[in-house]
């Protein structure tokens, strides 16, 4: 479509996907899962990376055909029409509330391991997270891609310091049981929680319209990202289950810092640190820019404000995206005064993301054709699968849009009342289908 700059390729965009899905969960979920599972939940990370490719064959498909800034939403709106979209856009902007103060608190909390901080120093360290995603946000998305390629790049070169250094490579065959030793029934509630570290895929389809040559490098970009955060959870994992750092819930979110500490020192702490917080930074980054250009193609679409849809000089959504830095300000300083538990938000957001993963999958067996509809087929079988599982979980997803959909109902009311107050609110855009 031409509307942003085409700035990505292969190796930014490969970059982008594999940080996008570390975030915080590299240096959490494999301690969890092990204090689940014990070293059985190293086969659990196998069994997961297969079946997410259902879900990130969809998505890369969907993404080659339809590039576009706003993302799963006008995917969901292509196939299942406008008010599809709308529903989808509120569910991904209603996360903003719960899943952002939890994705910073996450990011503040390796500073911990350096400073002793106090709330107010929690508060100002968010604060000034947010206000680098916007000083990087307002530059071209190629600045955004290489910071967060060097970041992947960062991951993976301590991951193999570690590897060298616990000698892992030689117990690796040691360390992962035989499969009939398994107990495999224990494993379906390991993968409830680590389905989490492969909540990104949606932010991604943003970026889509952002690529030089969508067409080849978006879907190798996000197959090969998924494929490179899969091998780095489970070589992380490996390290956990070798020495033993996992159990209780203070061990478990210790794990990272001290395990390189226990090979590397005082140095180990800090390196520890330091990459923690680059990788949930670069999870909050790809996220709070997916926001502000969903708000922007929103608005050039006619579906928002105009004062959305302007483009700075770099050609980024710069004033979509200060709306975007200035909602998730008001959410952090909200759950500080709240003292909102960092676990109650993050259960909040889950059951928002599964919801537009499966709305995405329904219009991806509606969309695509032959195999590919096959394999959206079974993405939606999957994700149904795990929003049923979340149980009370996915209240905050079904009361978020029941309140959208009786909003719109009470729009449609005012505006038959009213017919010239509401006169774009119900226009559809020309050549949509569905």
């Amino acid at each position: 479509m031409g509307r942003l700059h085409k700035q990505l390729g292969l190796g930014y965009g490969t970059g982008m996907m594999a940080t996008s899905l570390l975030g915080s969960g590299i240096f959490v979920v494999p301690a969890v899962a092990a204090g689940l599972a014990g070293a059985d939940s190293l086969w659990a990370w196998l069994l997961l990376m297969v079946l997410v490719l259902p879900v990130a064959f969809t998505f890369a498909r969907l993404g080659r055909a339809y590039p576009h800034a706003g993302g799963a939403p006008h995917l969901i709106g292509r196939a299942l029409g406008l008010p599809m979209e709308k529903l989808a856009a509120f569910l991904f902007l209603a996360v903003l509330p719960v899943g952002l103060p939890a994705m910073l608190t996450l990011t503040t909390g390796f500073w911990h391991a350096l400073f002793p901080l106090n709330n107010t120093g929690d508060l100002l360290v968010q604060l000034g997270t947010l206000g680098l995603v916007l000083v990087l946000g307002s530059r071209p998305s190629g600045a955004s891609g290489l910071v967060q390629l060097l970041i992947a790049v960062t991951i993976v070169g301590l991951l193999v310091a570690v590897w060298l250094a616990g000698d892992l490579a030689s117990s690796a065959a040691a360390t992962l049981p035989a499969p009939s030793a398994v107990s495999w029934s224990a494993l379906p509630a390991v993968l409830a929680v680590m389905f989490w570290c492969f909540v990104g895929l949606e932010a991604f389809t943003h970026m889509g319209e952002e690529f030089r040559r969508p067409e080849r490098d978006f879907p190798l970009a996000l197959l090969f990202g998924v494929l490179l955060a899969g091998f780095i959870y489970f070589a992380y994992a490996m390290a956990v289950v070798k020495f033993g750092l996992y159990g209780d819930e203070r061990t478990n979110t210790t794990s990272f810092p001290v395990l390189l500490a226990m090979l590397f020192g005082e140095p180990g702490r800090w390196a520890a640190a330091l990459v923690g917080y680059a990788a949930c930074f670069a999870g909050l980054n790809l996220y709070v820019q997916g926001f502000g250009r969903l708000l922007w193609s929103l608005a050039d679409e006619g579906k928002l404000p105009a004062s959305l849809g302007r483009l700075n000089r770099h050609g980024a959504p710069f004033k979509a995206l200060c709306w975007v830095v200035g909602a998730s300000a008001l959410c952090v300083l909200a759950a500080w005064l709240f003292h909102m538990p960092l676990e109650t938000l993050m259960r909040y957001a889950n059951g928002n993301f599964v919801l537009v993963y499966l709305l995405a999958m329904i219009a991806g067996v509606k969309l695509l054709q032959g195999l590919w509809r096959m394999v959206a087929l079974a993405a939606t079988l999957l994700c149904a699968g795990v929003f049923v599982s979340l149980g009370l979980e996915a209240g905050y997803a079904l009361v978020m849009g029941m309140g959208f959909v009786v909003m719109r109902r009470w729009h449609k009311r005012r505006a038959r009342l009213n017919p010239t107050a509401c006169e774009n609110g119900g226009r559809q855009q020309p050549g949509r289908a569905g």
